[in-house]
């Protein structure tokens, strides 16, 4: 006899409610978030101008189908292209992930909260390009809700807080990647959240978008572990971000939702992809992501290796010259660098060095310094490397794993100590907290700023690289910027 089954339509699972009504209607007051936001916002630019010297990325840019350009479209920083928003938030998204050199976030999950930035910005510049012009007009974008105002760059920064926000605090204490599945569906549920509000939807519009974006389930995590790390972790962050858009406006036609998408039983999320898990917020949404998202300065590696790196090259001067003598290196580390980026074995490509922590050790202990170059073929054919990762040892402290996952600390602790042949050793040097850490914010954002004018200068000249600084240094005029005049800034 089969169980009875209700047909009544239910009411939309609460998670679905509580980030449509912060979507819509949270007034973020917070004057740190938005200071951080906008150095955020530069070194994401940043991190996708640089992409942009690699031709592994840029193969991976511009229409579907070759020519199809858009009038007022979204245009790619550092390009010449002007896209629809969908494959404008592929393109945005695959450039500033492309290096992973962008801001951090780790807890129960990881993930990076400034990916959504391909979203974000794509649909605002083709809504404000376009709120310019009538002409090249859709019928779709003139049946949009009117504004009480043109889009500026404040709304961008207040889109950047909340989809930080979305994505960091389920990321808290829900873990995707213990049950296989990769942390970009935070980024496509953040990104539909705050694009169907950029396109003025209704809190049914944005709960229906949401719903779709749960549907979609998500991808597994196989392109980020051996034996099949490779580049797709590169451009998985662009893919959710143009998904994203896509149901976002799919919503705006007045497409139906899927109200228990995360709840129904047997059919709904957690019970077919979370192990009939709950998917949860651990706090209430505001602003804690943004004010402590780490980012990623002074070089481009996987997160929980940043201090590794940061050890690394403090202890260069002392072994660079007796590389031959070493006997061993002992590594210390939290859990979570272990289970992701403790790897042996052959390397086979610049995703797989960039995700193994030996790697990026042995790198700052030979050249005391660690660039995206450092992950290429060419680098890493010295017979250095691979001789000093077979003479490494990695074990877990326990109290920096408590520490990584202490809300009132997370750190990102290692240690590493050098021993050599004849008995002598290199003082252990331990790092609890990255330089992108909210604890070393002020050594940190002037670092920031270097990042940033370097990679602009290295592609706009030096002259519009100080005017793009000068605009970030300036955070009112900024703010009220539009965002078309903005994005115009990074147009060849």
């Amino acid at each position: 006899m089969s169980a009875h089954i209700s047909n009544v339509r239910p009411d939309p699972d609460p998670l679905l409610v509580d980030l449509a009504e912060y979507t819509l209607h949270a007034d973020v007051q917070s004057d740190e978030a938005y200071d951080t936001a906008r150095w955020c916002l530069a070194d994401t630019l940043a991190c996708g101008i640089m992409a942009l010297a690699y031709p592994a990325c840029t193969k991976l840019l511009g229409p579907v189908v070759p020519g199809a350009a858009l009038p007022n479209g979204a245009r790619v920083p550092g390009t010449a292209y002007e896209l629809d928003p969908v494959q404008g938030a592929f393109n945005v998204g695959a450039i500033v992930r492309w290096l992973d050199f962008n801001d951090t976030w780790l807890a129960a999950e990881w993930g990076h909260p400034s990916d959504n930035l391909g979203a974000i910005l794509a649909t605002a510049d083709w809504l404000s390009r376009n709120e310019a012009t009538a002409s090249g007009l859709s019928a779709f974008t003139r049946a949009l809700p009117a504004r009480r105002r043109p889009l500026t760059m404040r709304d961008v920064l207040t889109a950047m807080i909340k989809a930080h926000e979305i994505q960091g605090v389920l990321a808290l204490e829900n873990s995707f990647n213990r049950v296989g599945l990769d942390h970009v569906i935070l980024v496509r549920i953040a990104s539909t959240a705050v694009t169907a509000g950029l396109l003025g939807g209704s809190r049914e519009q944005v709960i229906n978008a949401l719903s779709h974006a749960w549907l979609d389930g998500s991808a597994l995590r196989t392109y980020r572990h051996a034996p099949n790390t490779g580049s797709r972790k590169s451009w998985a962050a662009g893919d959710a971000t143009s998904r994203a858009v896509r149901l976002a406006l799919t919503a705006m036609t007045g497409e139906m939702g899927y109200p228990s998408v995360l709840t129904a039983r047997t059919w709904g999320f957690q019970d077919v992809s979370f192990k009939g898990n709950a998917v949860r917020l651990a706090r209430p949404l505001g602003s804690y992501v943004m004010e402590h998202v780490l980012f990623k300065i002074s070089f481009p590696a996987e997160f929980h290796a940043q201090t590794a790196v940061e050890c690394a090259m403090q202890l260069h001067a002392a072994v660079r010259d007796r590389l031959d003598d070493i006997e061993r290196v002992e590594m210390t580390t939290h859990e979570s660098a272990i289970r992701i980026i403790d790897k042996s074995g052959p390397l086979h490509n610049p995703a797989d060095r960039d995700h193994c922590l030996q790697y990026m050790t042995a790198i700052g202990l030979i050249h005391g310094r660690l660039t995206a170059d450092h992950y290429e073929d060419a680098a890493a054919a010295d017979p250095r490397i691979d001789a000093l990762r077979a003479k490494m040892r990695v074990t877990e402290d326990r109290q920096y794993s408590r520490d990584y996952l202490d809300p009132e600390k997370r750190s990102i602790a290692n240690a590493v100590q050098v021993f050599f042949r004849d008995g002598t050793s290199t003082p252990r040097v331990e790092v609890h907290y990255p330089i992108g850490h909210r604890r070393r914010r002020a050594e940190g954002i002037p670092v920031l700023r270097e990042k940033a004018q370097a990679a602009f200068a290295a592609h706009f000249g030096a002259a519009r690289a100080g005017e793009i600084m000068d605009l970030f240094a300036d955070r009112a005029r900024l703010e009220a910027m539009p965002v078309r005049d903005f994005v115009a800034r990074f147009v060849p």
